[in-house]
């Protein structure tokens, strides 16, 4: 039996654990510039030597695009969605196009690119059956998510080949992935077809879907009720075929402009700044 191609690189580390850390610059002050950091100074220094490449998108080529886009937008969410077609047959595909769209009501994004001018498989799914699951990767599961990736026949399912277990949903008809520790049960909320501007040809689905269900494992939980970055060991995509893992976090407040002097008094400052220039 064939598996995945292993490829040389240092070996995975298990021993890698979870921990919160302080920000980068836990001493920062409104206004600061970023060049008063070491870090920082090198950054803008060597930002400045380098300049920047000026991408015209209606000019590049598009798979070039592609990979200039997959590996800038980084990391990003991997959304593992289970779809059923017409005909029964059952789909699983990993896709990193992916994110939350609002939480009242409660909305995700999958986005789907067509394949020679036609439909995906889930895209497709999804538009005749008006349900799917998404289903969070984590690490212990993340090669046999990755081989649904691989680009079978319509008319066969990927459940086989993934060595993954099928969780019977509560109201769509695709299961939900029973390793998932974090799993959304979605009605089809709406499809927009994305069209170049130029031609009208259409090139992606845009699948929102509304979560009428989540499965969340309750060992993943901590005592507010969200799910444990340390325990959940989820996954990330970047550019080209890697994955990244979540190691570490740091903590970083959002500024409350009604309890902030410090900010408050800032602004002030340069109403009255602007004022004596006039």
């Amino acid at each position: 039996m064939s598996t995945l191609p292993k490829l040389d690189t240092p070996e995975f580390d298990y021993g890698s654990v979870w921990e919160h850390t302080q920000p980068p610059h836990p001493d920062f002050t409104y206004g600061r510039k970023v060049e008063a950091t070491p870090d920082g100074k090198i950054w803008v220094e060597e930002g400045e030597r380098a300049g920047f490449k000026v991408v015209d998108t209606s000019k590049e080529d598009s798979m070039k695009l592609y990979q200039l886009m997959i590996s800038g937008i980084v990391p990003r969410p991997v959304a593992f969605v289970s779809s059923v077609s017409e005909s029964g047959v059952e789909n699983l595909a990993p896709f990193s196009w992916f994110n939350m769209v609002t939480h009242n009501p409660p909305v995700v994004s999958v986005s789907v690119a067509n394949v020679a001018g036609k439909p995906k498989d889930t895209a497709a799914n999804v538009k005749a059956t008006m349900g799917f699951t998404v289903n969070i990767m984590s690490e212990p599961f993340i090669e046999n998510a990755n081989a649904c990736s691989a680009d079978l026949p319509s008319d066969l399912s990927e459940w086989p080949m993934s060595g993954l277990t099928k969780a019977e949903s509560i109201l769509v008809k695709a299961p939900r992935v029973k390793e998932s520790a974090f799993s959304m049960e979605c009605e089809l909320y709406e499809a927009i077809d994305i069209k170049r501007p130029d031609t009208g040809a259409s090139t992606t689905t845009l699948l929102l879907g509304l979560v009428k269900y989540i499965h969340v494992r309750n060992d993943m939980l901590n005592e507010r009720g969200n799910v444990d970055p340390s325990k959940y060991k989820v996954i990330g995509r970047m550019g080209d075929i890697t994955y990244t893992r979540v190691q570490e976090g740091f903590r970083l407040a959002r500024p409350a402009w009604s309890k902030d002097e410090e900010l408050q008094n800032l602004y002030k400052e340069s109403e009255v700044q602007a004022k004596n220039n006039l």
